[in-house]
């Protein structure tokens, strides 16, 4: 058993002293407020492990070379294609460890990875059909960080259109492949098997509604009305909205978590409400990309659930997440306080979305994941620490815990070296 007495930490009903938290067999087996000092210290801020609702790890290799310069999100797409033709199994593996260890010293402890990148160059299968998709799965392993790989459904290159040369290693032709292919994938204990529709640009309809019916009781996910042109295009071929097109086809619902959400229309919003939709909120991607702010303030009060991911993995820090919600919500309200810290908080700890649903709590019987966060860097001295989301970031993370197996130690990564291996793995990619 191992015993820790955090300085502060975030219960569920918000921030307690003194906390006494004993872990056995990787669960929270004591959680106790105002207790004397027993154990090791954990001196700070100690919150739930995060969760990474949606990313794309080999994005991370894009970081300072697609950021300057005009474009849209298409023409980034462009770079981020030729970057995907660069990819193998072991470089795959080698790039996912350090992505995900990057991940993990930021103090995120289960990630949502959105594979699409299935083949190899040309499309043709692996010998092992799932080859890339495994990379991940041992990468996390390695890197310490529990993994939903959220397989994608890819089939179409845009509306009515095939695949495109360079997505034809995203495509297995047919839904039906695309099952044979998942069901084939092993899981070991730290990940979970979803499923996603790439977008309904990717996917026709009666794919979409079949794919529907062969997923219940998965997590899955879909980029869902990411640009004003997806819309746009989803009008003219189905005559309604994307979130629309999702409700017809069966897709809504509370297995579903639908990505960015960034340009709804009508009632979108109430579709997802009254479906139990949660919706991930990637800010730092979405404004890197110039995608748009989302109506977060108005979902979230229309009971939707919101859950945050790093998507490009242009930055790697859930704290820049949390707070873009609000100062994003701040400048297009003009008003301050549209978000509560513990609203903010949630969100960053929505392991549900992901199948984890025993995560994201310091309590009794919840997986014992634990980020603690220093209170006497340069920019968190003198914080109250309530409002620690508002001053930290993953610099500012000193120990980390997942599963009750210690990943990270005085900020570094125990098991990796996640600097020497992201320029090592990114230079010879691009090499």
């Amino acid at each position: 058993m191992l015993t820790f007495w955090a300085e502060y930490a975030w219960l569920p009903g918000g921030l307690a002293e003194a906390v006494t938290i004993e872990v056995a067999g990787g669960r929270f087996t004591a959680v106790e407020p105002d207790s004397e000092r027993r154990g090791e210290v954990l001196a700070g801020v100690t919150l739930p492990g995060f969760a990474n609702a949606h990313s794309h790890a080999f994005h991370r290799a894009l970081r300072g070379r697609t950021h300057a310069g005009a474009g849209t999100f298409w023409t980034w797409r462009e770079g981020m294609y030729a970057l995907a033709e660069r990819l193998e199994p072991d470089s795959y593996y080698h790039l996912a460890r350090a992505v995900y260890g990057e991940m993990v010293q930021a103090g995120i402890t289960s990630v949502g990875e959105f594979h699409y990148l299935h083949h190899s160059p040309g499309g043709r299968p692996y010998a092992d059909p799932n080859a890339m998709g495994e990379a991940l799965i041992h990468a996390a392993e390695d890197a310490g960080i529990r993994i939903t790989l959220l397989d994608t459904l890819y089939l179409a290159g845009g509306f009515g259109r095939p695949l495109e040369p360079a997505q034809w290693r995203f495509g297995d032709g047919s839904l039906e492949a695309w099952l044979d292919r998942v069901e084939k994938i092993a899981v070991p204990e730290h990940a979970v098997i979803g499923g996603a529709v790439h977008s309904v640009r990717a996917v026709p309809e009666e794919a979409i509604t079949a794919f529907a019916c062969s997923t219940e009781g998965r997590p899955v996910h879909v980029h869902l009305s990411e640009q004003r042109a997806e819309n746009e295009a989803c009008r003219a071929e189905h005559g309604c909205s994307p979130t629309e097109l999702l409700e017809r086809c069966g897709l809504l619902g509370p297995d579903l978590t639908a990505v960015h959400a960034t340009h709804m229309a009508g009632h979108d919003i109430d579709l997802l409400r009254r479906s139990g939709t949660t919706v991930c909120l990637c800010p730092t991607t979405e404004r890197d990309l110039a995608d748009g702010l989302g109506p977060a303030r108005a979902l979230a009060e229309a009971g939707v659930r919101l859950s945050l991911g790093t998507d490009s993995n242009a930055v790697v820090d859930m704290f820049e997440e949390a707070r873009a919600v609000e100062m994003h919500e701040r400048l297009v309200s003009e008003q301050r306080g549209r978000f509560t810290v513990g609203e903010l908080i949630a969100a960053m700890t929505r392991h549900d979305s992901l199948g984890w649903s025993d995560a994201g709590r310091i309590e009794l019987g919840a997986r014992a994941d634990l980020v603690t966060v220093a209170l006497e860097t340069p920019r968190t001295a003198g914080v109250d620490p309530s409002a620690v989301v508002y001053a930290a970031t993953a610099e500012d993370i000193t120990d980390v815990l997942a599963d009750g197996h210690r990943i990270v130690a005085d900020g570094g990564h125990l098991r990796i070296t996640v600097g020497a291996e992201l320029t090592e793995a990114i230079t010879e990619l691009w090499a």
